[in-house]
């Protein structure tokens, strides 16, 4: 299957959750700004030159100081 690219630029799939979401609903609670959705894992496409930049890209949308945490990031035609 081939790479997926815009311009120069290639298509990433970043799968990410909030552990702190995931912590209170454990405790059988609601995180008081993130719904209760991102306790599972999300998927977001972010278009990049390189996975570094991807990482930097999806960590200024989604701060690890937050509780996101990426758990996987690939090209778009590698994972599924």
């Amino acid at each position: 299957m081939p790479d997926f690219f815009i311009d120069s630029r290639k298509i990433f799939k970043v799968a990410l959750y909030n552990k702190e979401v995931r912590l209170q609903i454990k405790c059988n609670s609601d995180h008081r700004f993130f719904d209760r959705h991102w306790g599972d894992l999300q998927f977001r496409n972010i278009t990049a030159f390189d996975e570094k930049q991807a990482m930097t890209v999806i960590s200024e949308r989604f701060p690890p100081e937050d509780g996101f945490v990426i758990e996987r990031i690939e090209l778009a035609s590698s994972l599924t």
